[in-house]
């Protein structure tokens, strides 16, 4: 009942917007429109779920944009290499992902291991592996997209196919939610979620009443790395290419979607529920305000202005 309570004004939001754009963009509302809505949210909601673990032990990870560029071109090279360009080889499809998966989790191991085991603070550490990781992603094909042979039906399906006969679901949709539960268990229902909320709260308490702090840290910046790993997969399946500059200002959308649902940027304070849902209106935004005619410039100014009034409601609620 108490989550219920928190999340009403979201649920409002949610409502209010979605009345404003049938309004003010004929159509908005259409079933084929929120069915593009929710699959092009899916991606900034699969990282922010991971931004969001992060953010309750007190950190940030700005590494996760050019994780998605990093892990694109790792895992469409992996396709041409292992996976061939003229018949399907499932196995080298999934060695490919794997090898996808392995990148970003080395990232996240170094972001953690930094944070846990030195006093460098996350901005700063992951702010570099951010720039080490957009380098990388560049090193491949010299900067130029990589296109995925349409052999790789299976991967080309993970970020396009559709599941359901009468009303067809976007795969990237159905992703977002099996991992939005996974996350939800593991930080509602654990105890690796409840030493979570305790790091955000005192992490100093924490750690004399015997939480793992430097090990949670660690695991807690591999799983980040690991959901922008698979957004990183779906991005480069719906864009049918590698694009070594993509994702860029993807953190920026998950710091958003994260702060907006309530996540406190103190730490020990935020859901799973609530993130989803700001990537929800962080969505809706986007796309009302594409679809509207208005230009990029004016966007960037709306969404800056809601994360902004997000962020003093935060403060507000510490008072």
């Amino acid at each position: 009942m108490r989550m219920l309570r928190q999340m009403l004004p979201l649920l409002a939001a949610v409502a209010g917007l979605l009345v404003l754009f049938r309004v003010w963009v004929p159509g908005f509302l259409a079933p084929d429109n929120m069915l593009d809505l929710a699959q092009q949210i899916s991606v900034n909601a699969i990282i922010a779920f991971g931004m969001t673990l992060v953010i309750l032990t007190g950190g940030i990870d700005l590494s996760v944009g050019a994780l998605v560029a990093l892990v694109g071109t790792t895992t469409v090279y992996g396709l041409i290499a292992l996976g061939g360009t003229e018949t399907q080889s499932v196995p080298g499809v999934m060695a490919a992902m794997l090898l996808g998966l392995g990148a970003a989790a080395a990232v996240g191991l170094v972001n953690g291991l930094c944070a846990a085991r030195t006093r460098m603070p996350p901005f700063i550490i992951t702010l570099a592996t951010m720039l080490v990781a957009r380098g990388a992603a560049l090193r491949f094909n010299e900067g130029r997209p990589m296109h995925i042979p349409e052999v790789h039906t299976l991967f080309l399906w993970l970020g396009n196919g559709r599941v359901g006969c009468v009303v067809p679901v976007p795969v990237p949709v159905l992703v977002m939610l099996v991992l939005f539960v996974l996350a939800a268990v593991l930080l509602h229902r654990t105890r690796f979620g409840q030493h979570l909320y305790a790091m955000g709260g005192n992490r100093e308490a924490a750690l004399f009443t015997g939480v793992p702090v430097a090990r949670i840290e660690a695991v807690v910046y591999v799983l980040g790395s690991l959901l922008a790993a698979v957004a990183g997969m779906i991005n480069a399946s719906q864009l049918y290419s590698a694009e070594p500059a993509s994702g860029s200002g993807f953190e920026l959308s998950a710091i958003a979607a994260a702060v907006v649902g309530g996540t406190s940027f103190t730490g020990g304070r935020g859901t799973m529920v609530g993130t989803l849902i700001g990537a929800v209106i962080i969505g809706i935004l986007d796309k009302g305000l594409n679809q509207a005619g208005v230009h990029f410039s004016l966007q960037y100014i709306v969404k800056g202005l809601v994360i902004l009034a997000a962020v003093y409601a935060d403060v507000r609620r510490d008072r």
